[in-house]
């Protein structure tokens, strides 16, 4: 027995990203370049440096945040990633993180920030954020191809897509979370409301925010192998290709080069915020 009725809204959606891509191509090819541009300056970059010297800024800065002993373990890992011919997909999946997170951030901070000084705007984003986590991630590959084509570009806007959420959630968790005692003290000594965002709020919220940043850089590099279905590079490109011609080897060491990232990277930022809870309390 069929169901009495049919409501086209795949359709309707369709035909809204259609008519956005026939009359705002302008706009999106900004959009291309301009993230085109801050890709490749950073993966240049990055293979650019001979592979020593990053090890050994990578410890250094695993030292200065999280101790010797993640220095050690970053050094080995990242040796580990060379040993196994991924050092140049590595560096890639490096820019690609580092180019999603970013912009994550820069759109993320702002909008937790106005969700957690205004009610109206936090029940307008919490559903849309609901949405966005809630969708299967393949779902946002498809405008992304349709507005931005097939490459590296497209994988980087689903993966700010996907890791958005988190970074939003825990700006506005860390902002409503600072006291009022703390907010009625600052307005009492006459604090101006940005002065208040920039000098109380943000500061005390900090942590908070860094666990989003945290939480955004492990959904990116989740997202690795998904953006690698659309022409991204990185370390999902291996194993997109041992999928295809069932090479487990090769797969396996794409793997472990996603595990070792997510791994130096984690350890990094945990060790940051710890750091910066540390002094905040003295």
């Amino acid at each position: 027995m069929e169901f009495p009725i049919r409501i086209p809204f795949g359709k309707v959606v369709e035909q809204i990203v259609v008519w956005m891509t026939d009359n705002f191509a302008t706009f999106f090819d900004g959009i291309t370049a301009t993230v085109n541009v801050a890709l490749h300056q950073i993966s240049a970059f990055l293979l650019w440096v001979p592979w020593p010297v990053t090890i050994l800024v990578f410890m250094v800065v695993a030292w200065r945040f999280a101790g010797r002993k993640v220095a050690l373990i970053t050094g080995f890992f990242l040796f580990a990633m060379g040993a196994f011919g991924l050092w140049e997909h590595g560096m890639k999946t490096l820019a690609l993180v580092a180019t999603s997170v970013l912009i994550a951030v820069l759109l993320g901070i702002p909008l937790g920030i106005v969700s957690a000084r205004n009610d109206t705007t936090d029940k307008i984003v919490r559903p849309i954020m609901d949405g966005m986590q809630t969708i299967p991630s393949f779902v946002y590959l498809i405008p992304a191809v349709m507005f931005f084509g097939i490459g590296n570009v497209p994988g980087v806007m689903a993966t700010v897509i996907f890791a958005l959420p988190p970074m939003v959630r825990l700006t506005n968790l860390g902002i409503r979370q600072v006291s009022k005692e703390t907010v009625e003290a600052g307005k009492a000594f006459g604090c101006t409301e940005w002065q208040l965002l920039t000098k109380i709020q943000i500061p005390l919220a900090l942590p908070a925010i860094m666990a989003g940043v945290n939480q955004t850089v492990m959904m990116a590099l989740s997202m690795v192998v998904i953006a690698a279905m659309i022409g991204a590079g990185g370390l999902g490109s291996p194993i997109l290709y041992a999928i295809q011609r069932v090479e487990l080897g090769i797969g396996v060491e794409a793997g472990l080069g996603i595990l070792f990232t997510a791994i130096i990277l984690d350890r990094i930022l945990q060790g940051y915020s710890a750091k910066q809870k540390k002094a905040r309390h003295l």
